[in-house]
Formats: structure tokens, sequence, C-alpha cells
């Protein structure tokens, strides 16, 4: 197995990676709203490169649960820990309320890991999926959840709320998976929960995300993307890993955009309804727009 480690000296970042400050009268109106409300976000905690046009647009990925994961993923920036069995119960209301009062349409909904839970946070999850569809009509629930260590009850809670797409990622190709992930989440298990959503609500859209530049083949992500259709995944997204800390997990390489390009028509021909493919791509990057294309 191809062993990665973190890197002695970072790669410098090639140009189609710069993004611009956050900036603008809309990027302050979401981060007072979110500071407002005590609400966390995974655009903050992950360090994502895509804020300052997300939050520019009006447009946030919320993480309930609070910013404390049980787990300790080597390539992710989420503060790893114990909450102790700690659960905010009006959590769903607050992130409801900001739905309704930014007056947003489409919001992903994510949330750290809650292996100290029993049911693995899904019951607040589920609330607050259906809080916002409460109180915002017409609006449209994306959530992204972990696995729940393989325990479907509990992902049936979740199900049972009855969110317009339910996401969640394989992350990396199998290889890397064990070097990549928390060792309570592996490959398979992945896929038996994306398989079992589909099964849950055919009607519904399964998504998932891989990050690319972890010394990945070409071969191996189609394998990926082959084993996530035949589970049913509807939509796939591809963006470049970048590593958050010298302590994370290095890159391996900076992926061209005309490669993501390439990888993007190949992950349509093996029809997926949505395909986002290219460097600065996330799990919720232009959610909206890939739902409703």
């Amino acid at each position: 197995m191809t062993r990665v480690e973190p890197a002695t000296e970072r790669i410098p970042k090639p140009h189609w990676l710069k993004v611009p400050l956050p900036h603008g009268d809309e990027y302050e109106r979401v981060k007072a709203k979110v500071n407002a409300l005590a609400l966390n976000t995974v655009c903050k905690e992950a360090r994502c490169p895509n804020l300052a046009e997300c939050w520019g647009a009006g447009t946030a990925t919320i993480m309930i649960l609070g910013d404390t994961c049980t787990r300790g993923c080597r390539f992710c920036n989420v503060k790893t820990g114990n909450p102790k069995g700690f659960v905010d119960w009006l959590e769903p209301a607050r992130v409801a309320n900001a739905v309704r009062d930014l007056g947003w349409k489409y919001l992903v909904v994510t949330a750290v890991d809650r292996d100290d839970l029993a049911d693995g946070g899904a019951l607040i999850f589920a609330n607050t999926v259906r809080a916002i569809h409460e109180r915002v009509l017409e609006s449209k629930v994306e959530i992204l959840t972990g696995d729940y260590r393989g325990d479907l009850a509990a992902l049936d809670i979740v199900l049972d709320a009855a969110p317009d797409v339910f996401a969640h990622n394989l992350e990396t190709v199998r290889r890397l998976t064990p070097r990549v992930r928390d060792k309570r989440a592996n490959y398979d298990q992945s896929l038996r929960v994306l398989a079992h959503a589909k099964k849950r609500a055919p009607a519904g859209f399964t998504k998932t995300s891989l990050m690319i530049g972890l010394s990945e083949t070409d071969e191996e992500i189609e394998s990926a993307m082959d084993d996530a259709r035949e589970v049913g995944v509807d939509i796939l997204t591809m963006g470049q890993y970048l590593q958050p800390t010298k302590k994370h997990l290095a890159v391996h390489e900076f992926v061209t955009p005309e490669r993501f390009r390439r990888l993007g028509a190949l992950a349509k021909s093996k029809g997926f309804h949505q395909v986002v493919s290219s460097p600065l791509s996330r799990s919720s990057y232009h959610a909206e727009q890939a739902f409703r294309a």
C-alpha cells in the first residue's frame, strides 16, 4: 500500500487555486447572522477555500452538533475531541431561523461525527431538517452526514425527515481510505450507507464527493465512480485536496483544471445525474445549482 505522509515542506499553490479574501455587504450579512445565532459553519471550521465566494453570494454550509468531532481524519481541519454527550436541542430552531431571515431557499447542513451519542446525533439532524421545512415551506435541504458507524437504524432517523438530497462522502479511493480517514470509517461502510439511503428513498437524490491529489490514479478514481454508481449515487463532486496545516496529510500533487475536466466527462459518461469537477469544488460547492440542474 502506498504510504501518504505529511510533507517536510509544502508545494507552492498554482495560480488556479488562488482565491480572493472575504469581503462585501452580503458576506458581512451572512457572517453577522451566523454569529448572532451562534451557528457553526463548515466553511470556517474546515477552512474552505470557497468561503469568500459562497458567503459573498449569500450562502453557507451550516455545521450542527458543535464544533468538536469525535474522529480524527487526517485531511480535516475540524477540531477533534470528546463533546461528552452535550447536545444543544435549540440548535435546529436557530438554523431554521437563519434560513428564514437570510432568505435561503437551499441549504446544506452537515455535522461533526458524534460517536459519543447513542444515535450519532441522528435525531438532532432530523429535527433540523424538519424545522427548516416547517419555517420555510419552499426550502430545499441537502444533508451531508457521517456513517453512523454503519448503524442503519440511526440513519433511518435522519432519512425519515425527508431531506431533498442525502450526501455522504467516500472522500478518497479504496486504497487510500485507511490512511486518509479515521479508523472507524471505511470505504465499504460508506458504500452501504449510500446504498441504504437510495433504497429508502429511490426517487430522492444521493450524493458523494472525492478529494483528488493524494496519489490516487485515474483507474482508482474510475473504480470509485463505478462503486458509487453501483449503489445508486446521483451526484458526484470532485475537488483538489488542500493541506490545512503541517499536521495534516501532504498534497501529493496539484491536479490541473484540464484533468478535472477529463475526470468530470468520464463521470458523466457513467450516468451520474450531475457532476461537479474542478480544483475548487467541494461537497457543498454550487450544491443548489447541481440539484436544480
